[in-house]
């Protein structure tokens, strides 16, 4: 249970740093004391991933092991193209969070569930559920949660600045890719030794930077294009 408990919390809070809910989380810290915050998003947090790790605990008891594998590795590699492409609140979504009202634990449990329903980390949840013990993925997926989350409070409540979130992407979605391109040779080519796949593995990733540099600028994701450089000041 342990090694699930601490693989989970590693995934999911990885998983976390720059979603849409964690941004959730910092604009409800900028209206509502730290501790209400923090409080409503574990309860919601608990309520959707005893719903995430239920799902995939008897996805994973209908599946064959090696197939779970290939699945796991797949949506590990989906996590990293979804996190390189980055998340942000909508218009729409942000207008809801600021005119929300009404009992703050309430109001903040409440759109901390609806956020996380079909989110990407109620999908890692999902799928480490599937392969691994559902009490350890449960305790590390919520704590980790909480723990990217807590961050995000202080950040919105306390420092007043944002999270480099451009090196936090990319770092993100390296580990995925890693994990999932890993996963995915292992049990493709099961009678690969460990250095083989760790060699696959590091040639692929390699390909995939190499080619993602060589596209032109504007079909490249956001976070991998050059920072808009700040205007030069006038001198007096």
């Amino acid at each position: 249970m342990i090694s699930a408990l601490l693989l989970s919390f590693a995934v999911i809070f990885v998983a976390e740093l720059g979603d849409k809910t964690q941004l959730v989380a910092m604009t409800f810290a900028l209206r509502y004391r730290w501790w209400v915050v923090l409080g409503a998003i574990t309860a919601a947090t608990t309520l959707v991933h005893v719903l995430s790790v239920a799902i995939g605990h008897y996805l994973g008891a209908a599946l064959p092991g090696h197939l779970l594998g290939i699945i796991a590795g797949a949506m590990f590699v989906f996590f990293g193209l979804w996190t390189l492409r980055g998340d942000s609140l909508s218009d729409e979504e942000k207008s809801r969070v600021q005119r929300a009202s009404g009992i703050a634990f309430f109001v903040v449990t409440s759109a901390f569930f609806l956020a996380e329903l079909g989110d990407k980390t109620m999908l890692a949840t999902i799928t480490l559920a599937a392969d691994n013990d559902w009490l350890g993925v449960w305790i590390g997926s919520t704590l980790g949660m909480v723990a990217a989350d807590g961050l995000a409070i202080v950040v919105g409540a306390v420092a007043g600045k944002h999270l480099p979130e451009r090196a936090i992407q990319i770092g993100a979605a390296a580990l995925f890719l890693l994990f999932g391109v890993f996963m995915l040779l292992e049990n493709v080519f099961t009678g690969l030794p460990f250095w083989g796949v760790a060699l696959g593995t590091a040639t692929i990733l390699a390909v995939v930077a190499v080619g993602l540099r060589a596209l032109p600028e504007r079909y490249r994701p956001a976070v991998l294009k050059p920072a808009p450089s700040e205007p030069a000041v006038p001198q007096p």
